[in-house]
């Protein structure tokens, strides 16, 4: 077995992404390789691989590296036999065409989202993510004063889990989303862990502000996600069989258009458990409804 000793990294994008050459997972990284990849991963926010030969314990393993595997989701089934891979299939009630930050509806969200292609679209299908640490700096300071002092309450029982056409599949599949139902609340403004940068934490399930209406919370938010998805800001990722790409999910967001039709588009997602998020005053994450979801995933801070 051949080991990868050496890195090349091509970007995709001034702000956001990066495509690794030259490694073969499947065949085995070596501790400075994998150092070398995690600096890409910190730096570019995304990282690609082409033509990665992996079944999915292959796929977990590589994860692991980054620590422990968080399970496929807190209420949609696994894939037979993986407890900790989601089946993202391109059946139309599983399409999620909307931009968010994976399970931000817990209290401790997965730090990493890895997703590996099966079956990919002749056209269409493109994941785009977007660098929340740059939409953050974009902002003009009053604006940017005024996110620091805000938080948001995130919920899987909001838009994003609503289906986009009502069809038996679809609401059975809406029930399943929601048959356990959290609130929590995360600071807008999130400090990375890691990097210290700072970054935009809101998406598709954060849905109010603490201490605002309805309405001018959404106004607000809804100003702030604009910056995230400023086009300078994302990258799109066109899939091939066997792609795996790798995004930071405590600083960044994603969306998947729905724009194949019919096609068929299958990936396989794994995610690594992350901490509790914390804000710009030192204070963490705080549980409004439901539990800490220790169960889906487990706690590392």
């Amino acid at each position: 077995m051949s080991v990868t000793t050496a890195v090349q990294t091509r970007r995709l994008n001034g702000r956001i992404g990066a495509e690794i050459l030259g490694v073969d997972i499947a065949a085995g990284v070596s501790d400075d390789v994998f150092e070398q990849i995690n600096t890409a991963l910190l730096e570019h926010k995304v990282i690609g691989f082409r033509n990665q030969h992996l079944d999915p314990a292959g796929q977990i393993e590589f994860l692991s590296r980054w620590g422990a595997p968080a399970k496929a989701h807190p209420t949609v089934p696994a894939l037979d036999g993986y407890p900790e891979i989601l089946n993202v299939s391109w059946e139309e009630s599983a399409r999620a065409n909307n931009w968010h930050t994976d399970v931000t509806f817990v209290v401790s969200p997965p730090a990493i989202t890895s997703l590996h292609s099966l079956e990919v679209p002749p056209y269409g299908g493109e994941t785009v993510i977007a660098n929340s640490a740059w939409a953050y700096r974009d902002l003009p300071e009053p604006l940017r004063e005024f996110a620091d002092r805000l938080w948001a309450v995130h919920t899987n029982d909001y838009d994003y889990a609503q289906p986009q056409f009502a069809t038996d599949i679809s609401r059975a599949r809406h029930e399943v989303f929601v048959s356990k139902r959290w609130e929590v609340a995360h600071p807008v403004v999130r400090v990375h862990p890691v990097t210290g940068e700072k970054g935009l934490f809101i998406g598709g399930f954060a849905n109010k502000l603490v201490g605002l209406s309805d309405t001018e919370s959404r106004d607000i938010l809804r100003l702030l996600q604009a910056y995230v998805t400023r086009p300078e800001n994302q990258v799109r990722w066109r899939w091939s069989a066997d792609d795996l790409v790798i995004f930071d999910n405590r600083i960044t967001q994603h969306y998947a258009p729905d724009d194949y039709f019919d096609e068929r588009r299958t990936l396989h997602r794994v995610t690594v458990a992350g901490p509790r998020p914390v804000g710009l005053d030192g204070e963490r994450s705080y549980v409004i409804v439901g539990d800490e979801a220790s169960d889906y995933t487990p706690a590392v801070d």
